[in-house]
């Protein structure tokens, strides 16, 4: 199983969209408004949602700060 740190799953739940495959385009539509930093940060999260299956990222604890 991926390992996620806080600030990753933070950053994802940002883009969540209810699929994998709706936060990986949100994502990327996103990084190119994003300074250097966030812009590095964000890919390299991103790169480990792409490396992960639909049943490992359907168990991700991502809620929006509302919702836990």
């Amino acid at each position: 199983m991926t390992k996620l740190t806080v600030e990753e799953t933070n950053l994802l739940s940002i883009y969540k969209t209810g699929s994998r495959q709706g936060l990986i385009v949100a994502m990327n539509a996103a990084l190119p408004f994003m300074d250097g930093e966030m812009r590095g940060f964000a890919a390299r999260t991103l790169a480990k949602v792409e490396r992960m299956g639909e049943a490992e990222f359907a168990e991700l604890p991502i809620y929006a700060a509302d919702e836990a």
